[in-house]
């Protein structure tokens, strides 16, 4: 697999790696009986990161960094990085690709995250497409300091799954996995957010196509304004900072040939 190239993009380090790479990454990983966390950054991510201690411990101890934003990648490409819409990973334009994979390779998947009746319609889904499909779910309302999440740990190393989704939504699932990583068998950790949800049909799913002419947010916003009016519309203003001494850092570049 050729090696994504790690940059700094908005006051965070991020890779250049596409759905496909990240597949490969993971794999690679499974057939080696080795762990990693797979995080990725988007500009909420970005607001937390720098308010947050727990959340930049934990992009510290990633391995991979995906770009799940459209308006980093426009961003990263002002700014003259290589990278293109290919390199705007998120599960909703992957999620075929790794279940046509985890069927053909068995490998057991785990997700934690969502309530009980939602983890039902999601699996029932996801296994109507792909009937011998390896899929667990744990609901993502626990006690994460009490003996509902001790419990969680050991059914998660009875189990032994090679893929481990977590999805309850940003600082909660980073937190969770930076605290319970020592404690957990060798798996590919991924952070969700709402993906199950989506495969659940309980949360709107954007048509691919607004991806890819960079209007997802926009759709997301119209379906949902109350709740992400801030996300969209406040917390970007404050990465100015970072996105000022990002252009500083391209024109000294610049600069120096």
């Amino acid at each position: 697999m050729e090696t994504p190239c790690r940059f700094s993009l908005l006051g965070a380090e991020v890779d250049t790696v596409t759905s496909a790479q990240m597949l490969d990454f993971a794999a690679a990983k499974i057939a080696a009986g080795e762990g990693a966390i797979v995080a990725n950054h988007n500009l909420h991510s970005l607001y937390l990161y720098q308010r947050r201690a727990d959340m930049r411990a934990f992009y510290a101890q990633a391995d991979l960094i995906e770009i799940d934003s459209t308006p980093m990648i426009a961003w990263a490409k002002l700014l003259g990085h290589a990278v293109s819409r290919a390199h705007r990973v998120t599960y909703l334009d992957y999620r075929e690709d790794f279940w046509a994979r985890a069927q053909a390779n068995h490998w057991r998947v785990y997700h934690v995250g969502g309530a009980p009746e939602v983890n039902a319609a999601s699996k029932a889904g996801i296994l109507k497409r792909y009937p011998r499909a390896d899929v667990h779910t744990h609901s993502g309302f626990f006690d994460m300091n009490g003996a509902d999440n001790d419990a969680l740990i050991a059914d998660i190393n009875a189990l032994k799954p090679q893929i481990l989704f977590v999805g309850m939504g940003m600082p909660r699932q980073e937190a969770w996995i930076q605290a319970n990583r020592h404690r957990l068998p060798p798996c590919v950790i991924l952070p969700v957010g709402a993906a199950f949800d989506y495969e659940a049909g309980v949360q709107y799913t954007p048509p691919r196509w607004t991806g890819k002419l960079g209007v997802e947010w926009l759709a997301r916003f119209i379906a949902d304004p109350k709740r992400l009016f801030e996300r969209y519309f406040i917390e970007p203003w404050f990465l100015l900072p970072q996105a000022v001494r990002d252009l500083t850092r391209r024109r000294r570049v610049t600069a120096t040939g």
